[in-house]
């Protein structure tokens, strides 16, 4: 499974980089395969551990702002390991066809 998220610190101002790497952090040290790009990291794993490192990474920003806002999206595929680097070797491979 793959998920693609952003977690969006509410009620502290515009500069939000700070908190934002506190959500990424917890990504990076779970030691599952991400991607952290300009609007979402992308976390890959099973159910229960991608969804403790969405939940961990909410608390990190949760800890220093009043409101969160949380954006998800999930890729459910049984079976399929290294999508983070298969799906778009994919899309590369048609590109330079």
């Amino acid at each position: 499974m793959i998920v693609a998220f952003s977690v969006t610190p509410l009620g502290v101002g515009e500069e939000v980089g700070s908190h934002v790497a506190e959500a990424v952090r917890v990504v990076r040290e779970s030691g599952l395969p991400h991607r952290t790009d300009a609007m979402f990291t992308s976390v890959e794993g099973e159910w229960d551990e991608v969804m403790d490192v969405v939940r961990r990474a909410v608390a990190a920003v949760e800890a220093r702002a009043p409101r969160v806002s949380l954006v998800l999206k999930a890729d459910i595929r049984p079976g399929v390991t290294d999508g983070l680097t298969s799906k778009v070797e994919t899309v590369e491979r048609h590109l330079s066809a």
